[in-house]
């Protein structure tokens, strides 16, 4: 019998819904603080029906088995600013009760072979559905802006060549994944002036925004 991929991917569509108001309300939460926002942007997806029947018959996955055997099928990404960030966003997510971490994999202490850093969690997530509760899987993806970049041109390259990547191309993207890493550092190590400079500058734009309301305000009385 054909799969009615809708019904099966429709708590997975809400998983990610879910998922993106609660990781944005973190930043917000931060921003609104005044302290630093460890979180520059989320974004998550809900992996199309070819991706995960490519992926089935790579791993050999049987079509029965991908509520627990493929993980990703709702993804998150966290993107920060800098490398720092990360361990402290991965505390947060630990200490959450409204997901369950079932895996981790650092992928930026132990880079792949490749070149590719992130760090990836494996969550049980809780949905609400008519029939009642249902748990299921979700990676969260974190990682910071220039690893985003790269991973993002190795996936392109990666389908084009079909997983082929011509050798040449490889090393040049393991050269570029480094060179990624080493701006990383950099940023690191200037954050205090970076994150100096971001005060500054958000307290200039919340105070333009109060003597906006003001006027407005003004304007309309």
């Amino acid at each position: 019998m054909e799969r009615d991929w809708d019904s099966f991917l429709a708590p997975y569509e809400l998983a990610v819904a879910e998922l993106k108001i609660k990781l944005r309300g973190l930043r917000k939460q931060y921003r609104t603080s005044g302290d630093h926002v460890p979180i520059e942007f989320v974004t998550g997806r809900v992996k199309p029906v070819e991706s995960i029947l490519n992926k089935a018959e790579l791993r050999g996955i049987p079509l029965d088995r991908l509520e627990d055997e493929m993980s990703d099928m709702a993804g998150m990404r966290i993107m920060c600013q800098f490398v720092e960030d990360i361990p402290l966003v991965v505390e947060i997510l630990r200490r959450r009760n409204d997901m369950k971490i079932i895996q981790e994999r650092d992928y930026i202490t132990n880079r792949k072979a490749s070149g590719y850093r992130s760090y990836h969690l494996v969550i049980e997530y809780p949905v609400q559905m008519l029939e009642g509760e249902k748990k299921l899987l979700a990676e969260i993806q974190i990682r910071t802006l220039s690893m985003n970049f790269w991973a993002t041109i190795e996936h392109s390259m990666n389908y084009k060549y079909e997983g082929q990547i011509p050798e040449n191309i490889q090393k040049r993207l393991f050269r570029a994944a480094e060179a990624a890493y080493q701006l990383d550092e950099e940023m690191s190590s200037i954050r205090g002036e970076i994150q100096e400079a971001q005060h500054v500058f958000n307290r200039k734009e919340q105070k333009k925004e109060v003597r906006q309301r003001g006027t407005t305000d003004r304007n309309h009385s």
